[in-house]
């Protein structure tokens, strides 16, 4: 049987980049989201970062990875990822465990996908090794030691068409995999029959240096998801749960002189729910808070409430357990972390425009409206325009 571990090296210094590990790229640690990348494949049964450092230990634990912490002269500059992956198949072995196949996922890489872990993997059916590339169509060029230039893949006396060039592939340092006995043996990442793993060009930039980290950042930005779902996800949902502030508020609280709280909401999205009772979807408020303005706010509504909740994704199941409805058909609005559960575990994962980036990063669709301004009214028009275009094409 096989078993999988993902390792994923994670040094403290780099002279690039200091603290490169922990930098963040759409607000999130790029050490954090290479370990959600490894949770997210089918084919790992265990995540584990290997560091020297207590604050990318600590990050790593609490993002839900196992540490190794690997000893100093294993993480010099001129320490290999090798070494860290033969030191941690040593310390799960003192641990009785024994894994067949070995990922060496690289934090440097923020664009990997889930996808592209798996389909690295699974190439160890057919090949000793395995690593993502992605595919190069560029004329490449070398000096001379006398200093004049001359084409590597082409011939600089008559210029080729860029797709008559002989396919090539860029290694993207994002992941490598391996048979571990294979591995063991040679101690190096490169052995026997390799595969190649291709993915696309724009999961495959790597950072090396505060440029690139500025622009993997911008790309980020550009690509956060706010395209409307496709019309028969929408037309599928029976159900919608809202969280309540940052959702149904603007997330702040007047607060009196004699302490007494008061939100702010938008009618607009009152109207929204009233679209949402006519679209006959099931609809809950799933809040964290104890204040009152919860309860007479969805008395005011007229929805279905639960607040006061610290354990919301305990709640959500229950409740939609007992309305017999299907993950895969609810959708769920937060904005913070304490929604990520719910967000990760429903059919449709939604944020308002100004939620927290890590609720953001689980989010299928980021809707153009902000919290407690129009976001609920913006997926309600969704839902019903999604509804009338679906009735327009049964009858055609």
């Amino acid at each position: 049987m096989t078993f999988t571990v993902a390792v994923i090296p994670a040094r403290g210094g780099s002279k690039g980049l200091p603290g490169k590990n922990l930098q963040t790229v759409g607000g999130i640690p790029l050490v954090v989201r290479a370990i959600r990348a490894c949770q997210s494949s089918s084919q790992i049964n265990l995540v584990i970062v290997s560091t020297d450092d207590d604050d990318i230990a600590l990050t790593s634990i609490n993002a839900g990875a196992k540490v190794i912490r690997r000893p100093a002269y294993l993480s010099t500059d001129t320490s290999t990822s090798e070494s860290a992956l033969l030191h941690a198949i040593a310390e799960l072995a003192s641990e009785g465990i024994q894994p067949t196949a070995l990922a060496l996922v690289q934090c440097t890489t923020p664009f990997i996908d889930s996808t592209d872990i798996d389909g690295t993997i699974e190439l160890l059916r057919s090949f000793d090794c395995a690593l993502t590339v992605a595919p190069s169509h560029r004329f490449i060029w070398k000096r001379e030691p006398t200093g004049a230039g001359v084409g590597v893949n082409h011939k600089s006396e008559g210029r080729s068409m860029r797709q008559d060039l002989p396919p090539e592939f860029v290694e993207t340092g994002g992941v490598y995999a391996m048979n571990v006995l294979g591995f063991v043996e040679h101690r190096h990442r490169f052995f026997g029959r390799i595969g190649l793993y291709i993915v696309p060009t724009d999961r495959s930039m790597e950072i090396d240096d505060i440029s690139d980290l500025s622009v993997a950042r911008a790309l980020s930005a550009q690509t956060l998801n706010q395209a409307t779902p496709p019309i028969e996800v929408l037309v599928g949902l029976r159900a919608v749960v809202f969280d309540f502030d940052g959702v149904m508020t603007n997330n702040r609280v007047i607060v009196s002189e004699l302490g007494d709280e008061s939100v702010v909401c938008d009618r607009g999205d009152g109207l929204g729910i009233e679209i949402l009772k006519d679209a006959d979807l099931k609809m809950l408020i799933l809040s964290k808070e104890r204040n009152s303005v919860v309860q007479r706010r969805a008395s005011k509504l007229n929805l279905e409430v639960i607040h006061g909740c610290d354990n919301k994704i305990t709640a959500l199941k229950k409740w939609l357990d007992k309305n017999s409805i299907d993950a895969s058909e609810c959708a769920y609005i937060g904005n913070d972390l304490n929604d990520l559960e719910c967000l990760k575990f429903v059919g449709l994962a939604i944020t308002p425009s100004d939620a927290h980036q890590s609720a953001k990063h689980f989010a299928h669709w980021i809707l153009l409206a902000s919290g407690g301004n129009g976001a609920v009214r913006e997926f309600a028009d969704a839902i019903s325009d999604a509804r009338q275009i679906a009735s327009m094409k049964k009858r055609e």
